[in-house]
């Protein structure tokens, strides 16, 4: 799939990942510093909202919709994931009321954003990671996913939704 940052093509690290494999695990950093891993199987359905920046408009009404509407959901842990620094991450929950979804950083290991294909090469985003949605299921396997054509567009909220209902 072609990812686009304001219509020019960027060049994606790693493996891309489809609905029916199994989510890779990856150890990312809390706000804390302490480390979790996500992916695999675990206890509730797991929501990776993955972001290139909280500090960008697109990016925060990302976390701020998953904070108001998936989080609520029973059974579910929802995630913010970006490049940003643990510290960065906290603020911007504090500041933004974020209380529903957990922000966890890829800064330090790296490993998320080459594991699920999203971490970006080339151009000026460089580093970060790119716009997606994975929900994983209980047993590990992924059931949903959007890698957005245009890392500058909010992704289709309904959509992932849906799934989770």
């Amino acid at each position: 799939m072609s990812v686009n940052f304001k219509g020019v093509p960027v060049k994606l690290v790693g493996k891309e990942l489809n609905v029916g494999e199994f989510a890779p695990t990856a150890k990312l950093k809390r706000n804390d510093l302490g480390s979790i891993i996500v992916g695999g199987k675990r206890d509730k359905i797991q929501v990776l909202n993955v972001v290139p920046s909280l500090d960008t408009p697109v990016c925060a009404m990302q976390t701020k919709t998953f904070n108001q509407k998936a989080a609520s959901l029973p059974n579910v842990e929802v995630y913010v994931i970006s490049m940003d620094l643990p510290f960065a991450q906290g603020r911007f929950c504090s500041v933004e009321g974020i209380s529903n979804v957990k922000a966890l950083s890829d800064y330090r290991y790296r490993e998320f954003g080459e594991k699920y294909g999203v971490l970006i090469d080339d151009s000026p985003l460089g580093g970060l990671l790119a716009r997606a949605i994975f929900i994983v299921d209980t047993e590990g396997k992924i059931i949903y996913k959007e890698l957005c054509e245009e890392i500058t567009k909010e992704p289709n909220y309904d959509e992932a939704l849906k799934v989770l209902q």
